[in-house]
C-alpha cells in the first residue's frame, strides 16, 4: 500500500510525506467510520504554508473517493437486495430523488454525509453528477474548516498541546 501511494504521488511531482496522511484520513473519514480529516489537514498546512492549495485538493480527492465508495456500496446492495425496499420515508425518498446529484453538495455533513452518498448509489443516481456534487461540496467544505481553524490564536493550540501533553 505504501509503495503504490508513494507511486501516485510520485506520479503527480508530489512530495510522499505527509501528503498520503491527509490523502488517508480523508477519504477514511468519508466512509461510515467516525474519523475526522481537518485536523490532519490543518497540521499539514500549518507546517507547509506553501502546500496549502496542494494539501486541499488531495484532501478533497480523497474525500471524494472516500464518498464515491460509499456510494458504489449504495449500488451494490440496490442490486443483491431487489425485494426490499429502501428504508427512508416516502417524503425523504422523494427529495432524494428530486435533488438528485445536487443533494451531494451536503455529502460533507457529518453524520448525514455519508448515508446521503450510500443513498445516491442506492437510489442509482448517475456516478459522474454525484462526483462533481461531492467534490465541490467536500472543496467547500475543506476551504472554509481551514480557514476558520486559521482563525484560532496560536496560543490556543500551544495550550492545548500543553494540556494533551499532562494528560
Amino acid at each position: 500500500m505504501d509503495h503504490a501511494l508513494q507511486h501516485f504521488f510520485g506520479w503527480f511531482g508530489m512530495p510522499s510525506v505527509g501528503l498520503p496522511a491527509v490523502f488517508i484520513s480523508a477519504f477514511v473519514s468519508a466512509t461510515l467510520l467516525p474519523v475526522g480529516s481537518e485536523p490532519i489537514l490543518f497540521g499539514y498546512t500549518s507546517l507547509n504554508p506553501n502546500m496549502y492549495w496542494l494539501a486541499i485538493f488531495v484532501a478533497t480527492i480523497g474525500n471524494t473517493m472516500g464518498g464515491m465508495f460509499d456510494w458504489w456500496l449504495g449500488l451494490i446492495a440496490s442490486k443483491r437486495i431487489k425485494s426490499v425496499e429502501v428504508t427512508t420515508q416516502g417524503r425523504l425518498r422523494e427529495w432524494l430523488k428530486e435533488w438528485g446529484p445536487k443533494m451531494l453538495l451536503f455529502s460533507w455533513l457529518p453524520g448525514f454525509g455519508d448515508p446521503l452518498c450510500i443513498a445516491a448509489g442506492w437510489l442509482r443516481l448517475a456516478w459522474f453528477p454525484c462526483l462533481i456534487y461531492m467534490f465541490i461540496g467536500k472543496l467547500l467544505r475543506y476551504l472554509t474548516m481551514t480557514w476558520l481553524l486559521t482563525l484560532v490564536p496560536d496560543s490556543f493550540w500551544h495550550q492545548l498541546g500543553h494540556w494533551l501533553h499532562l494528560i
